[in-house]
């Protein structure tokens, strides 16, 4: 009877030890789960894109969708202009991709050996227009208009560290009013900065990109600038040397050249580099 008693006792307590280990390795796998260190597949992978700002809605656009098709991936963006970007790339700052809206920016990355030349290519174009405020009555058709007494302020990217206003600059420059327009112009760190000036009231006319002014419900475009006046715009995109996602960037890089992202590209006004 006692030998039974312990079997018994033997069999509640067996039963009692495996209980307390089953719980034991359901709290470790639902920590595990929580820290992201359970399965791999729970681990993320961030890509920093170091972008032109006129690409800012068109990109947070792909982000949603690239994410919502590529689990565990997530995008960060660092917008601005493109000379700046590149200084910051220069000087270490991480960044897996650069999409720049200068060819000549994407070029310096390239000849200092931080971007591969096979790993880099012209994806869109865009073009230079003047935007007014929205029903300002201002009559401008052309660049000589900006004599008028009546334009006091004009706005323009920083030339040297934003292609837009590199490019405004070229065509002052080519129709001759590149002085006449120092006392008038008001610079911007980039061209959604030049936008704000003339959405505002503070800029009685910017240069930004079509595709920037087709975003603006409190501005308008006057005029397409020549493109016979400016250096083509066009935006090139690579992957930076010094990625430590190199599978994932290039997987994002390949993703950007896609029909489904380009029709993105194409919806907020770009053309499709051929």
């Amino acid at each position: 009877m006692i030998a039974g008693m312990k079997r018994g006792l033997n069999i509640l307590l067996a039963v009692w030890l495996a209980a307390a280990l089953a719980a034991c390795g359901s709290t470790a796998n639902k920590e595990e789960q929580e820290n992201g260190s359970g399965n791999a597949s729970t681990k993320q992978a961030e890509l920093i894109i170091s972008a032109a700002a006129s690409l800012t809605d068109a990109m947070n656009d792909i982000k949603a969708m690239y994410e919502a098709k590529e689990e565990g991936v997530v995008l960060r963006f660092n917008f601005g202009g493109s000379g700046a970007l590149q200084e910051q790339i220069e000087q270490g700052a991480p960044a897996d991709l650069f999409f720049s809206a200068a060819a000549k920016n994407m070029k310096a990355l390239v000849e200092k050996g931080l971007i591969e030349e096979s790993a880099q290519q012209n994806l869109l174009s865009n073009e230079l227009v003047a935007v007014v405020p929205k029903q300002s009555g201002a009559a401008l058709r052309e660049l000589a208009d900006l004599e008028k007494n009546e334009i006091k302020r004009i706005a323009i990217g920083i030339p040297e560290s934003v292609p837009a206003g590199n490019y405004a600059k070229e065509a002052f420059e080519k129709a001759g009013l590149w002085e006449q327009m120092q006392g008038k112009s008001v610079q911007a760190k980039d061209v959604r900065q030049v936008l704000q000036y003339v959405e505002t009231g503070n800029a009685d006319v910017g240069f930004v990109y079509r595709t920037d002014a087709l975003t603006s419900d409190k501005s308008e475009i006057a005029f397409t600038v020549d493109s016979g006046l400016y250096t083509s715009v066009n935006y090139p995109v690579g992957i930076v040397k010094a990625t430590k996602n190199g599978e994932q960037a290039n997987k994002f890089y390949t993703y950007l050249q896609s029909e489904e992202a380009l029709a993105v590209f194409e919806r907020y006004g770009f053309t499709i580099v051929k």
